[in-house]
């Protein structure tokens, strides 16, 4: 039996109809050649739901206490699960585009999970045109964070395209092979989250820079100023529509663009690639707001996540801490634009730089706390503490395969809550940057127009910048 830690519990505590508190991801596959798509799908299949051996929290479900997920949460193993109810088999009418294959993730992807069995579904997705087949996964965000998903895929995923992997990529099976060790680090305890003095007694050597930090991040809140980069929460947030209650349903969109096209923007411009995705996300929400009408002269700012985990570490649950970008969309030169944004990363980052992971998160506790609790009250869309959320998650270097089929796109599909009815996430996919646009279908009508207008925002940093 494991206890969830605060961070994981508060998933739950957040989540309702309105607000699944699930992440996801759209896996798109090119069959093997001369490969036949009945009986490959069908191996895949049968690999998913061949195990009986699940790693944790895979296996497990929830338990909880007559207060609810208010209370203290464990995993406990499941002796009853079914793999047939978790691995599910889709298809679309043929010949199925992209358009049609959004549409049936954002239909997936806005049911809640029941928590009643182990939180996760996989679905595998035939029909497609060009011989490709999808997989679409869910899994709630109190299981696992966005760079736990990316290394459970890799636990199938391998650069030979004649290797053959047999197991389960929910098997501990998989997670023996692949990691050779035993322990799954985890998170701050509730004491140590609960007696913050004790803490920074204890660990005092390098607590000052913790304490400097929340030093820092409090006076950015309480005075900002004209010559100050760092953004916090609630620092000058403009209403927008992506700041609003937000209905169930849900609209996905996703598309892929060229590593070295950006690697090249933030070259010419000084910058890293992390830069230039949020000056394209930048340029992208600015030309979506203008043409609705509503573009506030203040900036849009961002919440973006910063993962915690090490290369070794593959434990679940979350390890992620947490800046705040200034999205400059009140700027109309791109150049200034871009010089902005990096400005409040670099400051952001340098504050971070002098903690240690376990001090990081416990910042983020700190100073995430109340964006969390307005969140769960419902209250987000009258006090917004960001904008949107924007997360670069790194996915693997070079082409990969499973079993033969090649891995085509790595799409995220992350959540949305009142509040931040917008959330955009990323994966570097070999030579690609694989997008995933998610949004309340009623608070941002024709969200896939933000895909075209983050090409032309890349366009538009080439052109500037002479990449």
């Amino acid at each position: 039996m494991s206890r969830l830690s605060p961070l994981d519990a508060g998933f739950l505590l957040a989540e309702s109809r309105e607000t699944p508190m699930h992440v996801g991801g759209l896996y798109l596959f090119s069959l093997p050649e001369g490969a036949d798509e009945q009986e490959h799908l069908q191996d895949v299949l049968a690999i998913l739901r061949s195990t009986r051996d699940y790693r944790r929290p895979f296996g497990h479900r929830l338990k909880t206490t007559a207060l609810g997920a208010a209370g203290p949460s464990h995993w406990v193993e499941d002796e009853q699960l079914d793999p047939e109810y978790h691995v599910r088999h889709s298809a679309l009418p043929r010949p199925g585009r992209y358009r049609e294959l959004f549409a049936l993730t954002s239909r997936l992807h806005q049911t809640l999970l029941d928590r009643h069995r182990p939180l996760w579904e996989v679905y595998v997705v035939e029909g497609l045109e060009k011989r490709q087949f999808a997989l679409y996964s869910k899994i709630h965000h109190a299981a696992i964070d966005g760079v736990g998903g990316v290394r459970l895929a890799q636990t199938i995923l391998s650069p030979d395209p004649k290797e053959r992997r047999e197991h389960s990529p929910l098997s501990a099976e998989a997670y023996r092979r692949t990691h050779a060790r035993d322990d799954d680090p985890s998170p701050p305890t509730d004491v140590e989250l609960k007696a913050v003095a004790e803490v920074l007694k204890a660990n005092f050597g390098v607590s000052k820079n913790l304490f400097a930090g929340l030093r820092r991040y409090a006076r950015a809140w309480w005075k900002p100023s004209e010559d100050e980069n760092l953004m916090t929460a609630w620092s000058r947030v403009p209403p927008t529509s992506f700041n609003t209650k937000i209905t169930g349903a849900r609209r996905f969109v996703a598309q892929s663009y060229a590593l070295p096209r950006v690697r090249a923007v933030g070259k010419a411009l000084g910058g890293t690639v992390n830069d230039v995705v949020l000056a394209m996300c930048g340029g992208a929400l600015r030309r979506y707001l203008e043409s609705r009408g509503e573009l506030p002269d203040a900036p849009l700012t961002a919440m973006t996540p910063v993962s915690l985990r090490s290369k070794d570490d593959h434990g679940f649950g979350n390890a992620v801490g947490a800046l705040t970008a200034n999205l400059a969309t009140h700027v109309a030169d791109p150049v200034e634009r871009f010089r902005l944004i990096k400005a409040s990363m670099t400051d952001a980052k340098a504050m971070l730089r002098e903690m240690g992971p376990k001090e990081i998160l416990l910042f983020t506790q700190l100073t995430q706390a109340p964006p969390l609790l307005v969140g769960m009250l419902g209250l987000a869309n009258r006090f917004p503490p960001y904008s949107t959320v924007i997360s670069n998650v790194p996915g693997p270097r070079e082409t990969v395969y499973w079993n033969g089929a090649r891995l085509d796109g790595m799409y995220p599909v992350s959540a949305v809550f009142h509040g931040f009815a917008l959330n955009i996430t990323l994966l570097s996919n070999a030579d690609q940057l694989d997008f995933g646009v998610i949004a309340c279908r009623s608070s941002v009508p024709s969200c896939q127009r933000i895909i075209d207008h983050l090409e032309e925002a890349l366009v538009e940093l080439e052109t500037v910048s002479g990449a």
